[in-house]
């Protein structure tokens, strides 16, 4: 019970932690992305100065400058902006590690997707980060990386690719999660390996009374660019284990390249404004349509081969009276859930019902029809990797209840 105990009290820290960093990152990404598009050039400036920024903030006045390259005398308190991202990264693997590696059987492996042991999924996870960065990282410094319009398309078509490749190897769960956990790897990487590295140069240039060579940091504006217009879809990965349609849905592999078209929509908007003052109103319009079509995407269900192998179950769920669909459905629960869902949960490691989700009783049931809909029968986010196998005419039974049960009340 204490290891239990401990390890719950672990992942909450972890997550608080990565949070925070996240927060940390994502401020500073966005601010200085801003502020780099909003420089206004005057004569007035220094030699080597091309734009500057008045701000006001907590009721002060801030005058910010930028070089083009790095200014004539190095100053002496020169802060690096990289610890935030570096702790994110790091925070956001030890929590990948308690909770989809400690608990692969539940949250990694679908044995219905993919018959894979806990071993082979984590290698399959480990490398798949890996590969991710050294293909981005061999695209960009390939003659394709010369075009950055080319190249975004062609990388967009590598996390079409990357989504069809999680999802037929992991759960819906676990395969956004690795969406979010590669993306941000790919930026993380962009820090470590190009930005900060670049910076370095140019500094020891100055140190040395060399004249910086302006590459550097047009190759660390670009990787900066890109994890500016990838911000957006990683914050949506990390929350989307709270949200079955996304994760759970049978399209979900159509889904996830949309999140990413999402996150340029809106990124475009706010860095077209910062740079020019227009408003592109019809960013906003395709960002509605984007999010309206993975709306629909997330309810879409095929007609399912085994429901139409089993026509005489589904004409007996059709006879059924509310009353006793209720009963049935109960009988459902009691079989597939409630060794998790129920007041004092039979499943090792559980002290409690997982979120504080109880569904013993048909009041219970009844009580959070809606949530039992959206998890067992719209999607397939529960019983979670279908640990307990639920069986198609089970979650049709859910479903038909559901959507029936209103009709005597």
């Amino acid at each position: 019970m204490i290891a239990i105990i401990l390890t719950e009290w672990l992942e909450f820290a972890v997550r608080w932690f990565h949070i925070i960093t996240a927060i940390a990152w994502i401020g500073s990404s966005f601010y200085f992305i801003a502020l780099d598009l909003g420089l206004k050039k005057n004569k007035s400036l220094p030699d080597g100065v091309i734009g500057e920024e008045w701000q006001v903030h907590g009721g002060g006045f801030y005058n910010i400058q930028k070089y083009s390259i790095a200014p004539p005398n190095l100053p002496k308190d020169l802060i690096w902006f990289k610890w935030e991202s570096y702790s994110t990264w790091l925070s956001g693997f030890f929590l990948l590690a308690i909770v989809y590696y400690g608990g692969a059987d539940i949250y990694l492996i679908d044995r219905e997707i993919a018959d894979i042991n806990s071993y082979q999924a984590i290698l399959i996870s480990l490398v798949s980060i890996l590969l991710g960065w050294v293909i981005y990282n061999s695209a960009c410094k390939s003659p394709l990386g010369s075009n950055s319009n080319f190249l975004m398309l062609i990388l967009f078509f590598f996390l079409i690719f990357l989504s069809w490749f999680y999802t037929s190897i992991f759960s819906g769960r676990a395969a956004f999660l690795h969406l979010g956990a590669i993306t941000a790897t790919l930026m993380t990487a962009n820090v470590f390996f190009i930005i900060i590295p670049n910076q370095k140069i140019v500094v020891s240039d100055l140190k040395a009374g060399r004249t910086p060579d302006p590459k550097y940091g047009i190759i660390a504006k670009q990787r900066s660019t890109h994890n500016n217009y990838l911000t957006l879809p990683v914050i949506f990965f990390m929350l989307s284990n709270h949200y079955p349609l996304a994760f759970g849905s049978e399209l979900n592999w159509v889904i996830a390249p949309l999140v990413f078209l999402l996150g340029v929509s809106i990124r475009h908007y706010f860095n077209t404004y910062h740079a020019t003052k227009k408003k592109l109103y019809w960013t906003w319009i395709i960002t509605f349509f984007i999010f309206a079509l993975i709306i629909v995407l997330s309810t879409y269900k095929k007609n399912n081969e085994t429901l139409a192998e089993n026509i005489k179950d589904v004409e007996r769920v059709y006879s059924l009276e509310i009353v006793e669909l209720t009963n049935e459905v109960h009988d459902i629960i009691s079989a597939r859930c409630s060794m998790c869902h129920a007041r004092e949960p039979l499943w090792d490691g559980y002290l409690n019902a997982p979120n504080g989700f109880v569904i013993e009783s048909k009041e219970d049931i009844i009580k959070h029809a809606e949530k039992v809909y959206l998890h067992s029968a719209i999607s397939r986010a529960m019983p979670p990797n279908n640990i307990s196998y639920m069986e198609e005419i089970e979650r049709f039974t859910i479903q038909y209840w559901y959507e029936n049960k209103n009709t005597d009340d």
